[in-house]
């Protein structure tokens, strides 16, 4: 729920986030949900590139990733943007910048020398790639991770093309890797005062999704081919069309969830039948189990599938679009999705926070900022005179919100 005033455990933690696009606005999106001060640092002519990604002429990503957070529009292409940077730096308990590897060097910004400013800063640097390594130099976006971290080449069907997500996959699952790096960064200085250095690839947490793929590629020499919807770990497990146009989803991963899902199609005998006896023979024959299943399934609607499954206990449920999810009764009852106030759109329906925690829960605190809403507010916690402000509004280093959206 909606509330401005909520105490959060991260009170107190200061981020100063220059990155831009998905990656680092998920990692400190999970740190401002928790309390933590997000200062978006951003270029006073566009802001993050985030904000171009308009729906019916609305900043919908944005308000989504950038919600708790505050805006500084700070030039950093100039010197006194850097200068003003670095005195930002002493009140900052993490950094995050997601440049192309070794820009911040160039800019004068090396992590040795945001290091000697503060020592006890945690600085993250999201990259395609990495720091280090063969492709360190190239350009990186979760569409390039996606398809060469093995993930595309097994997503899809056989007989077309590999798949990539329609969503912003590798930057969602590192921003949430990078904020668990920042809390065991933060939380080992406790032990020795000190920051250090994240080196947050796009490219690594996917190789991650993969999970055993490569130790069975080394063991066995096998390359994961696509398989649809099936699973190449059990079965039967899969998407099946019900007679009234939708699917049905089905996991049966383990022997007594296959064994209810026979007893729930009317066919008992198939849990001894050689060919079914056992999850190796469900896959080795898996094109025969899942024809007896679908053929189940396709002459009942889903509403009938799913109560005859879920009444025997079986882990199936419906595939949803995003409509039929945000009517779902147990979307609604859980309140898994919360409406923000915005000074634009009126309100934006978004994700809760996540995860939820019993005795130091966050909050939503505040709506997206408009680029520049917060940067004279920012400037005068930081110490900085009116006058110096002034000087640099003037100067356009520092820009100032003209209006209220995004």
């Amino acid at each position: 729920m909606f509330d401005p005033g909520a105490a959060c455990p991260l009170d107190g933690l200061v981020v100063l986030d220059l990155s831009r696009l998905v990656c680092g606005n998920m990692m400190s999106l999970s740190l401002a949900d928790f309390g933590a001060e997000v200062i978006k640092v951003e270029d006073p002519g566009r802001g993050d590139p985030l904000r171009d990604w308009r729906v019916d002429g609305v900043s919908v990503h944005w308000k989504v990733y950038s919600r708790n957070k505050r805006s500084l529009a700070l030039d950093l292409r100039t010197a006194d943007g850097k200068d003003t940077l670095r005195r930002l730096l002493p009140r900052a308990d993490v950094m995050i910048e997601s440049f192309k590897p070794g820009s911040i060097e160039r800019m004068g910004l090396a992590p040795e020398a945001l290091l000697a400013i503060n020592p006890r800063l945690v600085l993250v640097r999201v990259s395609g790639f990495g720091q280090t390594g063969a492709y360190r130099d190239r350009p990186g976006f979760g569409t390039l991770v996606e398809a060469m971290s093995g993930f595309a080449g097994k997503t899809g069907f056989a007989d077309r093309p590999p798949l990539l997500p329609s969503t912003s996959l590798a930057d969602m699952i590192a921003g949430l890797y990078g904020a668990f790096a920042t809390m065991v960064a933060l939380r080992a200085r406790t032990a020795d005062g000190g920051g250090q250095v994240i080196d947050l690839s796009l490219l690594e947490p996917m190789i991650s999704v993969l999970g055993p793929d490569p130790a069975i590629f080394a063991m066995t020499g096998r390359v994961p081919q696509r398989t649809g919807s099936r699973s190449q770990s059990t079965a039967p497990r899969g998407v099946w069309p019900t007679a009234d146009g939708k699917f049905v989803a089905i996991s049966a991963s383990m022997q007594s969830m296959a064994e209810r899902l026979l007893r729930a199609i009317g066919r008992p005998e198939l849990i001894d039948d050689p060919r079914f006896r056992t999850n190796t023979d469900r896959l080795r024959n898996v094109e025969e189990i899942d024809a007896i299943v679908g053929d189940w399934i396709g002459q009942r609607t889903q509403d009938e599938t799913l109560r005859v499954l879920q009444d025997a206990g079986v882990t199936a449920g419906p595939v949803n679009d995003v409509s039929e999810l945000v009517s779902d009764p147990h979307v609604r009852t859980r309140g898994a999705l919360v409406d923000m106030p915005d000074a634009e759109a009126g309100q934006v329906l978004m994700h809760a926070v996540i995860p939820r925690l019993s005795a130091t829960p966050g909050a939503l605190r505040s709506p997206a900022p408009a680029l520049g809403a917060d940067s004279r507010a920012v400037l005068r916690e930081s110490g900085f005179g009116e006058q110096e402000i002034e000087r640099l509004v003037a100067a356009g280093v520092v820009a100032e919100a003209l209006e209220t959206t995004a």
